[in-house]
């Protein structure tokens, strides 16, 4: 019962913070309905079932994919939630990755940078994001001139801090990166 609680807190604590970060670029509502999908039985029994492994210090899926081989929950937390990149990946299709509209980019950023906050919860710097992008880059399939644009949006925070989060900067960068694109 501890780890539901535990978990519980940690999915608040992660969604507040995606909250402000969407209050601060322009999209309240879409900070206010982030990730509301965790709270279903499907994605909720499964991070509390691995909460203990991961003891809070990263998300339970990665847990629960390293012992299963995969996470039911994952899959159907991506299915659901526009933010995410493999939400848009699409092997089969001839595009496999479009380009993400702008509104979930920008969460896909606030909720980057939320899960550095949480998860690194005393120790975070606003370079926690980018190093993180870095880990992972490999294994980010999404539209290359969306990655590079991730990419510099990481770096300018990492560089100028939060104050650069405004939604006309990160606006300015999507412009001139998806132009490119088409």
């Amino acid at each position: 019962m501890k780890y539901f609680f535990k978990h519980l807190h940690t999915v608040n604590i992660h969604r507040w913070e995606v909250f402000k970060l969407c209050c601060k670029v322009g999209i309240p509502f879409r900070g206010l309905i982030h990730d509301l999908s965790k709270y279903s039985f499907e994605e909720f029994s499964e991070s509390v079932k691995y909460y203990k492994v991961s003891k809070g210090a990263y998300s339970p899926l990665l847990a629960c994919k390293k012992r299963e081989g995969y996470s039911k929950a994952w899959l159907h937390h991506k299915g659901r939630n526009k933010h995410h990149f493999e939400y848009w990946y699409d092997y089969a299709a001839p595009t496999p990755a479009p380009i993400i509209p702008f509104k979930y980019m920008l969460e896909m950023i606030c909720d980057r940078i939320a899960a550095s906050k949480t998860y690194n919860r005393g120790h975070y710097t606003d370079k926690c994001a980018i190093d993180y992008f870095y880990k992972e880059e490999k294994n980010i399939k999404m539209n290359e001139n969306l990655k590079k644009f991730l990419e510099e949006v990481l770096i300018r925070l990492s560089k100028e801090g939060e104050s650069f989060l405004t939604k006309k900067n990160i606006y300015k960068l999507y412009l001139k990166y998806t132009k490119k694109a088409h």
